[in-house]
């Protein structure tokens, strides 16, 4: 690849990495929220290679036609050397897949792709809780505001069954369940990136689903079945109350309410 279009691709893709985790929140849609100063750095870093490229192009001797002047030299002996090859190679020219390195560049600049939501989550099994022995007693506030993950440990290893009974809130995005009775309030937990995103899923009973990808608060008690406190008790809830509210900032964790 030429030395300008090496410049530019350096530039354009150091450029993308800061207008995605330095000015703008897109990276995480893509990655954990730990991970974004490594991000910014390599876009500070290929911005550095990118300018001190395009500098050391303009020094004298240096640049494309340093290149062909020692290619030309090259290519005297080789003739020199061998008669035969009456013909030599063009390697200056771009090769055509070099190009499709710029389309990541230009995306993360331009476009960038959608962010995982109710699509993703309903073509994959929630997530499984961690195992849990001991739980601290639930407060004494009501709602009492609860992760999807915390709601399901309590139901399904809370042997003291405090959840029974209790009004909770919780907040996440609709995941539609055609044919069947509910829809999920949903979140999808990233373990480090877009790659390894699981999803936890709480199914919601007495309430109309909103569009799919709908942030939500919803409060409720726990829907009956099974055996409380077994794995047999089922995650899901009956809704009081169910009210939109604004998609978080960092939506790849399974945060408490906020409202």
């Amino acid at each position: 690849m030429k030395r300008p279009l090496q410049v530019t691709l350096l530039v354009l893709s150091g450029l993308g990495l800061l207008h995605a985790s330095l000015f703008t929140d897109l990276s995480l849609r893509f990655v954990k929220e730990g991970m974004r100063p490594m991000l910014v750095a390599s876009g500070v870093l290929l911005l550095v290679l990118g300018v001190a490229e395009a500098w050391s192009s303009q020094k004298p001797g240096s640049g494309d036609a340093a290149d062909r002047h020692g290619h030309d030299q090259d290519h005297d002996q080789d003739q020199d050397q061998d008669q035969s090859h009456s013909h030599s190679h063009d390697h200056s020219t771009v090769p055509r897949i070099a190009w499709l390195l710029f389309l990541p560049a230009l995306s993360l600049l331009f476009y960038a792709p959608p962010a995982l939501g109710a699509y993703t989550a309903a073509r994959e099994a929630p997530k499984a809780v961690t195992e849990q022995r001991y739980f601290d007693p639930l407060p004494a506030t009501s709602p009492v505001p609860l992760t999807l993950t915390q709601f399901t440990s309590r139901v399904q290893q809370d042997h003291k069954r405090d959840i029974g009974g209790r009004s909770v809130r919780m907040t996440g995005f609709v995941t539609p369940d055609k044919g069947a009775d509910g829809w999920y309030l949903t979140r999808i937990i990233f373990t480090c990136c877009a790659a390894d995103a699981q999803s936890v899923k709480v199914r919601i009973h007495g309430a109309a689903a909103l569009p799919a990808d709908t942030w939500v608060s919803v409060t409720g008690t726990w829907h009956p079945g099974g055996t409380l406190g077994t794995s047999s008790a089922p995650a899901a809830l009956d809704a009081r109350t169910v009210k939109k509210v604004a998609k978080p900032v960092n939506a790849y964790t399974d945060a408490l309410p906020l409202f």
